[in-house]
C-alpha cells in the first residue's frame, strides 16, 4: 500500500508519545468539521437505499447533472481504470499517488509529469488525470483551458479525469457543471471540506453511461446508511458551507503567513494545506514529530505538507514549535 497522511497511531508508537498529545497536520482535512447530528436508529438497522435523495442533494450541491455516491473518491480511483482498454495515461506529479498506482495496476501505460510537461505533451495520451487544486502542490488550472483539453481528448475517445477533492472552498473553478460531456469525469470528496473523512464518502460526476458502468462495477451499498443520512444533511447546509469557505480561505492564508514568518515560505498550497519543498524535509518532519506535531512527508520531491490547525491553542502551539525549530536549525 502507498504512504498516506493520517497515520497518527504509527507515529505515536514510533516516537513514544501518546496519540492524545499529538497535533495532526498530516491530512489536509478541515479540522472544523460539519457538526454531525444524532443518527436515527433506522440508519443502522436497515440496508442503505439508493433512492433516499442523496444523489439528488449531491448533484445540487456540486452543480452537476448527476452525482454517483461512492465509498470515498478512492473507490472510483481504483475502479475507473478497469472501465477502459489498455491506454496511454498521463498523470499529474507530484500529486495524489493512488491515481498512477491504480492505472498501472489495471495494465495501462502511465507517465507521471509536472503540469507544464503533461499539458504540453497532451497528444501522447488517451487519458489525462489532473488533481485540481493539486495535492500537494496546489496548482490550479483555468476552466476554459481544461474544457479545451477535454475536447481534444474526447475527440479521439479519450478521458479527462479531474480529482476535485480540495475544490469545495473555490466551487467557481469546478467542472462539475460540465460533467455530462462524454469523457469528462470529476471526482469529489466529502471528507476534506466537511471534515467527514471517517465516513469514507465521495461522488463521481460524469455522463450517464459512464456512471451506469461504474455503478455496475462497484455493486450495491457503496455507502453505509449512517453515512448517507449525515451527507444528505451536510450537503444541504448552505449557511455552514458559505461560512466555511470564507474561513478556509482565511486560515489557509494565515498558515502560509506563519510558515513565511518562520523561514518556511510555502512552495504552493490552497485553503486546506500549505506545501513546502525543502531539502531538509525529512529532518524537519522528524524534528516536528519529536515535538508531537505530525506533518506529511514526501520523498520526491523532498517536501512537507502542513494541514490546518484547529482551535487557537493549536495555532499557538504550531507557532511556538516553529519558532523553536528555527532557532535550532539556524
Amino acid at each position: 500500500m502507498l504512504e498516506h497522511g493520517g497515520r497518527l497511531l504509527r507515529a505515536a508508537q514510533r516516537y513514544g508519545i501518546p496519540a492524545s498529545q499529538w497535533l495532526d497536520l498530516s491530512t489536509g482535512i478541515n479540522p472544523q468539521a460539519w457538526p454531525v447530528p444524532e443518527i436515527p436508529a433506522r440508519a443502522w438497522q436497515r440496508l442503505p437505499e439508493d433512492d433516499d435523495g442523496l444523489a439528488e442533494v449531491a448533484a445540487a450541491y456540486y452543480g452537476a447533472p448527476q452525482a454517483l455516491p461512492v465509498a470515498g473518491s478512492q473507490a472510483a480511483i481504483q475502479t475507473l481504470p478497469e472501465l477502459r482498454a489498455p491506454s496511454r495515461v498521463g498523470v499529474l506529479a507530484p500529486g495524489y499517488a493512488e491515481h498512477a498506482h491504480a492505472w498501472r495496476r489495471a495494465g495501462h501505460r502511465v507517465d507521471t509529469l509536472c503540469a507544464d510537461e503533461l499539458l504540453a505533451q497532451r497528444e501522447r495520451f488517451d487519458v489525462i488525470v489532473l488533481i485540481h487544486p493539486n495535492n500537494p502542490g496546489g496548482e490550479r488550472f483555468e476552466r476554459e483551458s481544461l474544457l479545451a483539453l477535454h475536447r481534444e481528448l474526447s475527440a479521439r475517445g479519450g478521458w479527462l479525469l479531474v480529482d476535485e477533492a480540495f475544490m469545495d472552498a473555490t466551487p467557481e473553478r469546478s467542472l462539475c457543471g460540465d460533467s455530462a460531456r462524454a469523457g469528462l469525469i470529476v471526482l469529489r470528496s466529502a471528507g476534506k471540506f466537511f471534515g467527514l473523512a471517517g465516513a469514507r464518502a465521495g461522488f463521481v460526476c460524469a455522463a450517464p453511461a459512464l456512471l451506469a458502468a461504474l455503478r455496475e462495477r462497484l455493486g450495491p451499498w457503496t455507502l453505509t446508511g449512517p453515512a448517507r443520512h449525515v451527507l444528505r444533511h451536510a450537503l444541504a447546509d448552505r449557511d455552514w458551507q458559505r461560512c466555511m469557505r470564507t474561513q478556509l480561505q482565511t486560515q489557509g492564508e494565515r498558515l502560509a503567513a506563519m510558515l513565511c514568518a518562520h523561514g518556511l515560505a510555502p512552495s504552493g498550497g490552497c485553503g486546506f494545506f500549505q506545501w513546502r519543498r525543502d531539502p531538509r524535509a525529512a529532518q524537519l518532519h522528524d524534528a516536528l514529530a519529536q515535538r508531537a506535531i505530525l506533518t506529511r512527508l514526501f520523498d520526491e520531491p523532498a517536501s512537507l505538507r502542513f494541514g490546518l490547525p484547529g482551535g487557537e491553542d493549536e495555532w499557538q502551539r504550531l507557532h511556538c514549535v516553529l519558532a523553536e525549530l528555527g532557532a535550532c536549525l539556524r
